[in-house]
């Protein structure tokens, strides 16, 4: 039975644990852990899905130097790397501008052999629905790169089971209709008041990689269905 230890245990973080603990022994701690705990860190697997705020880079060294060696590492970072481009990008897309994401991928990949970088898209699913925000009525339209949580999860299951051992991948949703069309789907099925948009992006994330490369099936492969049914 594999070793599994998760750091960042939230919104993502809790149900991935939940669900890798049927075939596997998990611990799940919040971002500080206050106690000396070797074997939290002397795991066969550590996920790291914390978000890049205070300290970010520090907390990344420290879980490098305490792992063994042979742990593998998956790093939860984001789509967000990628926001100097506005056309199609993939995992060979040149990133010029470095950002504390990219930042903390290269530094993971520097400092351990097994690292998994997962580049994730807008996460969604359950409460997080896309145009429903409390803060905001003015979008930008454009294409969205979404990703839903339980597509995080199992793409998340499947390299553990698998023989991939490294290399970066962007998890994203392979259909990328306009943010206007799912804001005005989800307000009339879910009835909240629609917003404003102005202006317009281009950008797709392309996960064509992680597909092929794991033969992977999307169970929500269209942002327009994230919240009502599986197409």
């Amino acid at each position: 039975m594999k070793n599994i230890s998760i750091i960042g245990c939230g919104w993502l973080g809790k149900p991935l644990s939940q669900e890798l603990s049927v075939d596997a022994h998990v611990e799940c701690y919040e971002r500080d852990i206050t106690q000396d705990n070797s074997r939290f860190y002397q795991c066969d697997i550590m996920i790291i899905a914390i978000n890049p705020k205070q300290n970010y880079l520090q907390t990344l060294s420290k879980i490098a130097s305490l792992t063994k060696p042979t742990c593998r590492i998956i790093l939860m970072s984001s789509t967000s790397v990628y926001r100097e481009f506005d056309k199609e990008v993939d995992e060979a897309t040149c990133i010029t501008k470095i950002s504390l994401q990219k930042e903390a991928e290269e530094l993971m990949q520097t400092l351990k052999e097994n690292v998994i970088v997962l580049r994730l898209g807008g996460l969604m699913g359950e409460d997080r629905i896309s145009g429903k925000w409390k803060n905001s009525l003015s979008f930008s339209d454009g294409f969205v790169n979404y990703i839903h949580k339980d597509d995080v999860i199992n793409i998340t299951k499947e390299l553990i089971e698998g023989k991939i051992t490294k290399g970066v991948y962007n998890l994203v949703a392979p259909k990328h209709p306009l943010r206007s069309e799912v804001h005005k789907k989800n307000s009339e099925e879910l009835g909240f008041e629609l917003g404003e948009f102005e202006g317009n992006t281009c950008r797709i994330v392309n996960s064509d990689k992680i597909i092929e490369e794991l033969h992977y099936t999307f169970l929500y492969p269209d942002p327009l269905y994230m919240w009502s049914e599986k197409v």
